[in-house]
């Protein structure tokens, strides 16, 4: 069986082919532009599927809520203008008539560290990933909690500062606002006038003892304790995976292992923190096992 998997993000589209075993045989990345708009994006992945030949299913990761059933984005913030409504399964399958599957991004990572990953052996946790926004998926006995309309998981939008920064969603106080790497990287911009600044250009300042950088970085962790604990007392999770790119940096997963206990109630303090094992590849192998056994 050969599975072409598609990861859509606001940056980036990973696209990968993929065996039954799980394995990746073939993987390549191009610009979502997303600015562009839904449609201009839905053309992409028509023309991207066109490339490949003798692919028995699709599986289709993205940014935005997605009914899995139709295969169709419920909602969509402005990181992806016009994304709202589309629907991906119907275009895809009216076009090539392959079985296609669409699910959230978070969701499909979630999967792929669960069968692959950092959660194997692991059939409940809660998974976020960091990055433009924040992302969260809910698997539970193995599979993914959706909630009433499919949308359950939205961490990025829960409330930890009522009243306060605006976000994409229309929102004013959201989690992501605070915690996500984009907000990171806003805050060094503002406080210390820098420019060029991504994540890995950050921890290389820490790295080199920039006290500044140190403290402004030691805030947003704080930040994204506070989201944490709420989801822990909620949930009362035994594994949290922690995704995105900047949560490869150890001074991440070592300062919240330190300081999130003091923060949590004794009885839910056996949880565990992880870092996503699949870094990029997590979206990815997620979309294709979905594609698998649908």
């Amino acid at each position: 069986m050969r599975i072409l998997a598609l990861d859509i993000g606001g940056t980036a589209i990973k696209i990968g082919l993929i065996n039954k075993n799980g394995e990746i045989i073939e993987k390549r990345e191009v610009p979502t532009l997303a600015k562009a708009g839904g449609e201009a994006l839905m053309e992409k992945i028509i023309n991207i599927i066109g490339e490949y030949e003798n692919i028995d299913r699709i599986g289709i990761s993205t940014a935005g809520q997605v009914d899995p059933l139709k295969g169709k984005i419920i909602f969509a913030t402005d990181n992806i203008p016009g994304w709202t409504g589309m629907e991906i399964k119907k275009r895809i399958e009216e076009r090539y008539k392959i079985p296609t599957t669409v699910e959230n991004d978070v969701n499909s990572a979630a999967i792929g560290e669960a069968y692959y990953g950092a959660a194997i052996g692991s059939d409940s946790f809660l998974c976020l990933t960091f990055g433009t926004g924040i992302g969260g998926a809910i698997v539970e006995k193995g599979d993914i909690y959706r909630g009433c309309f499919n949308s359950a998981g939205e961490f990025g939008h829960i409330i930890t500062h009522a009243g306060g920064k605006s976000c994409t969603c229309g929102g004013k106080g959201c989690y992501e606002a605070y915690a996500s790497t984009s907000a990171l990287i806003r805050n060094v911009k503002e406080k210390l006038a820098k420019e060029d600044i991504n994540g890995k250009v950050i921890f290389r300042y820490l790295n080199e003892g920039n006290t500044d950088i140190k403290n402004i970085v030691d805030s947003w962790l704080y930040e994204i304790i506070i989201g944490l604990v709420s989801l822990i007392h909620i949930f009362n999770p035994s594994l949290i995976v922690l995704g995105g790119g900047i949560m490869s940096q150890t001074y991440i997963i070592d300062y919240l292992k330190e300081n999130l206990p003091r923060y949590i109630m004794p009885n839910h303090s056996m949880v565990k923190l992880v870092q996503a094992r699949l870094e990029n590849n997590a979206g990815l192998l997620g979309a294709a096992h979905i594609a698998m056994k649908a």
